[in-house]
């Protein structure tokens, strides 16, 4: 089984902690060096708490789905015989209340924006390739909230 780590630090230095207006700042810092300022998210707690330049968790949530989709996206796009020249995706996710009313991440939209050279597949192929890739996709795999996607061809 793989195994992935972070390393996520919070420190308080000299500032106040049971006002609960301590600073929600801190660095996530990944096994292959990366370093990522991360946040809460300023809907959650207001400015000047959070550092709304950080990524949040919400955020980051996102951005893995829409990733890990687009890497399985390209796998399979290549294995049949497209080239691809750019893929963007205006990826967005909706928070909502569970029957406990506590929140979470309710509904991700994935809008994947292809663009090709040479034979250009028509809107039926690249909906059965997303669907393929959001089949292999972990991430999607891992989390409860409904994930759409909506493909669109360049």
């Amino acid at each position: 089984m793989s195994e992935y780590e972070a390393r996520i630090i919070w420190e308080r230095g000299d500032q106040p902690f049971l006002d609960k207006r301590y600073s929600r700042a801190h660095t996530w810092t990944f096994d292959g060096g990366a370093v990522v300022p991360g946040s809460s998210a300023p809907s959650s707690v207001p400015l000047p708490m959070s550092d709304d330049a950080a990524v949040d968790p919400e955020e980051a949530m996102i951005a893995s789905l829409s990733s890990c989709h687009m890497l399985w996206f390209l796998a399979f796009a290549a294995n049949a015989g497209l080239v691809i020249d750019a893929y963007t995706d205006e990826a967005s996710g909706k928070m909502g209340k569970d029957e406990n009313g506590r929140r979470y991440l309710a509904e991700v939209t994935l809008r994947p924006y292809t663009s090709f050279s040479g034979r250009e597949p028509d809107q039926q192929e690249i909906d059965a390739l997303h669907h393929q890739a959001h089949d292999h996709c972990e991430m999607a795999h891992s989390v409860r909230a409904r994930i759409n996607i909506e493909a669109r061809l360049g």
